[in-house]
């Protein structure tokens, strides 16, 4: 599909799966280098991620790695709020460990910066970020990403896990606001 609606907006395609994949395999080959011999866990940012998480997941072969989910959200509609909520913990113990932040997608970096925070404060070795979008023109906080998938502009998007008001996470493709 080209197009899709989501309630009351249209979307069309600015990302198809196979450009997502490519950039997946990418990572995970960077990733794999960088974290072979450490313990490793890595935090899925649900809901978002779980797509990310999956398709990058089936590409590290890690021994000392397990995967856990946090669940967290910023966005009210299509804007995000600024504010940070948990709405599911973590109840693996990460003192000690390195911490890779799965994220689907990083644009102000506010969540981002509250993650690692949490995470130092827990006593993690080592916190990195590895996120699939990275809008860096509407970063408003300094945040160091680790592993990025791909810079996009700083549209509204949704597919492959991003959504609108809960739907559009099921398209593997990524869809772009269309503006009227």
């Amino acid at each position: 599909m080209n197009r899709i609606k989501l309630w009351d907006k249209e979307f069309e395609i600015s990302l198809p799966y196979t450009e997502i994949h490519k950039a997946i395999k990418e990572m995970a080959s960077n990733m794999k280098q960088d974290l072979e011999g450490k313990e490793v866990l890595f935090i899925c940012i649900l809901n978002g991620a779980f797509m990310f998480a999956s398709e990058l997941m089936k590409e590290m072969e890690l021994t000392d790695a397990e995967i856990s989910f946090l669940k967290l959200t910023s966005y009210v509609g299509s804007e995000s709020s600024g504010v940070v909520k948990e709405l599911i913990g973590l109840n693996e113990e990460v003192t000690g460990r390195t911490v890779v932040i799965l994220e689907d997608i990083v644009d102000t970096g506010h969540t981002m910066q509250e993650v690692i925070e949490q995470f130092k404060h827990k006593g993690a070795k080592e916190v990195k970020i590895a996120t699939l979008l990275y809008k860096p023109d509407a970063l408003k906080v300094d945040v160091k990403l680790d592993y990025v998938g791909l810079e996009i502009p700083s549209d509204f998007i949704v597919g492959f896990g991003l959504d609108y008001n809960r739907r559009g996470r099921n398209f593997k493709d990524i869809y772009t606001l269309v503006k009227e």
